[in-house]
């Protein structure tokens, strides 16, 4: 399986890219991982309703670019349906088995996701009602992935 991550703005934290290095190392015996990372938009401070939509719409349009047809895409949003580990894993076994050989995820930037990129989603997944930095969200997300394929492989770690 081939997973995908996209994700908006730099990493800029060492210590959460040596996270995401470890994780990409982990996931390598399980599924081939690329990471995505496209430019945030610089939104100012106080920023109105029409200013906000037009950074989001930006952040789309250098989504929508990596976005395959032939991908099962799964956006990460605060509205989306929230999985605990296991139910998070049968949701991958089950993509496997249906024949699907390339999931993407899409983390947006610091506003969210224009709803463009969430109209092309398969599924839209909530990791929690809070809010994460979107560089922890690549960490949690990673984490949650190999934690998946473990309990797929029965392997302990899972608890």
């Amino acid at each position: 399986m081939k997973i995908t991550v996209i994700a908006v703005g730099k990493m800029k934290e060492k210590f959460y890219r040596d996270a995401v290095s470890e994780y990409e190392k982990r996931l390598g015996r399980y599924c081939k991982l690329e990471m995505i990372q496209v430019e945030d938009e610089r939104t100012p401070d106080k920023a109105g309703t029409n200013l906000t939509d037009l950074v989001k719409k930006k952040e789309a349009e250098r989504i929508l670019k990596y976005l395959r047809e032939d991908a099962f895409v799964v956006v990460l949003d605060i509205r989306g349906k929230a999985y605990d580990s296991e139910e998070f894993a049968a949701q991958i076994e089950s993509l496997a088995t249906k024949g699907v050989s390339h999931i993407q995820f899409v983390i947006g930037g610091s506003l969210g996701l224009h709803e463009e990129v969430c109209k092309k989603a398969d599924l839209t997944v909530s990791f929690s009602k809070m809010t994460f930095p979107h560089q922890l969200m690549r960490v949690i997300l990673l984490e949650q992935i190999y934690r998946a394929y473990r309990i797929i492989g029965g392997e302990p770690y899972h608890k």
